[in-house]
């Protein structure tokens, strides 16, 4: 399994505050500490909880099962958006979904084809992000 983005931020927050503690990186330099505020990462990190135990139970060629994994987590994590997703980390996880689709056994560009899509739109049906 591909690493989960939140385990990520949690590093980078952990690296900027022991920076910042130590004088060699200005608060307002720590990006991770304004883009990764704790609660957001919790709730994230629930959705994506979530996603990783949908595709360990997911038949590879099921695509009802695969698309209803990534309507769960997409809606869960417009739910856990309160302003903190922007252009990179959607990118990130719209990257992540994919990877983990694919990391499950999943034909992404097959599955978003058979719906007349591009990859790149997997996520765009539910995403308020």
């Amino acid at each position: 399994m591909i690493e989960r983005l939140t385990f990520r931020w949690r590093r980078e927050v952990a690296e900027q505050e022991a920076a910042v503690a130590a004088g060699t990186l200005a608060r307002e330099e720590a990006y991770a500490l304004n883009s990764f505020p704790a609660d957001f990462v919790t709730r994230v990190d629930a959705a994506l909880t979530r996603y990783e135990q949908d595709l360990a139970a997911l038949e590879p060629a099921n695509d009802a099962a695969a698309w209803a994994a990534v309507e769960r987590v997409v809606t869960a994590l417009n739910a856990a958006d309160s302003g903190e997703i922007e252009t990179v980390t959607r990118e990130e996880l719209c990257e992540y979904i994919d990877d983990a689709l694919a990391d499950a056994g999943v034909d992404v560009d097959a599955l978003t084809s058979r719906r007349g899509m591009d990859r790149s739109e997997l996520t765009d049906d539910w995403r308020d992000w």
